[in-house]
């Protein structure tokens, strides 16, 4: 039952009116981590552009420039694999120093039975709102494929990005972003890695990669306090407008 609903879901992303979409409240690459059945998870992402263009893309929108994005990710084990997610709410304050809620978007995702090492792949799919603010377009979708390969040492996580337009009234093309992450573990409380996203444009005809966004990140895993963290430092690059972006990934331990 839950394969089926799973599947009925990615249908109706794909069937949507196609639009492009930068969910760039997370920035993050999925790998093989899911929550047994009846667990319940919090993520709190923080991203902040400290350096960029900061031209509005269009007329209301909000700056990225000197902008956090903060977004508590909630998440349920389900069983089977199955993991139910919430992005409650999306959040910014934005460099006039108002804090605003932006939108909530939900997510399922789906991990095939794997081993502790070796390789492993899964999807997730994501359907969310957000104000005129964010995207001319208030509803948006992404279905991500999942694949990596860990062992005690090495982690290595791709993720192909399909994002769609649901509604809205600007004409925006489906568009595909791959996302990788390469990581070793130092010591067995420090994981250092490399992460790169980079979009490869439209699906009806990528474009010249000089003309899509791009960013790169060197990042830190590590625990402080019983709180599980991973903090990034980025580089845009293409005609990405964000030119150095910080993000910091906080795991916060709820005791169930």
């Amino acid at each position: 039952m839950q394969r089926s609903l799973f599947a009925a879901f990615l249908i109706a992303s794909l069937g949507a009116p196609t639009a492009a979409f930068a969910a760039d409240e997370e920035i993050q690459v999925y790998m093989d981590e899911i929550n047994p059945a009846g667990k319940v998870g919090l993520d709190v992402h923080l991203n902040y552009v400290a350096d960029g263009d900061g031209t509005l893309p269009y007329a209301g929108a909000e700056s990225p420039l000197h902008r956090w994005r903060i977004t508590p990710e909630f998440s349920l084990g389900l069983g089977g694999g199955f993991e139910l997610g919430a992005y409650l709410p999306l959040a910014t304050i934005a460099r006039d120093g108002m804090a605003r809620a932006e939108g909530v978007k939900g997510r399922l995702k789906w991990l095939a039975p794997h081993k502790e090492t070796g390789f492993y792949w899964g999807l997730n799919w994501e359907i969310g709102r957000v104000e005129h603010r964010l995207d001319e377009n208030p509803w948006n979708s992404e279905i991500k494929v999942i694949g990596g390969w860990r062992d005690d040492k090495w982690q290595l996580g791709v993720n192909l990005n399909f994002d769609f337009k649901v509604a809205g009234p600007v004409p925006a093309p489906a568009t595909l972003e791959v996302a990788t992450r390469l990581g070793y573990k130092v010591t067995p409380g420090l994981t250092l890695g490399l992460e790169s996203y980079n979009e490869l444009g439209e699906l009806k005809g990528f474009g010249p990669l000089s003309q899509t966004e791009h960013k790169a990140f060197v990042t830190a895993d590590f625990a402080i306090g019983g709180f599980d963290v991973q903090a990034g430092l980025g580089k845009g690059y293409g005609s990405n407008a964000d030119d150095t972006v910080i993000k910091v990934m906080i795991g916060v331990p709820l005791g169930n």
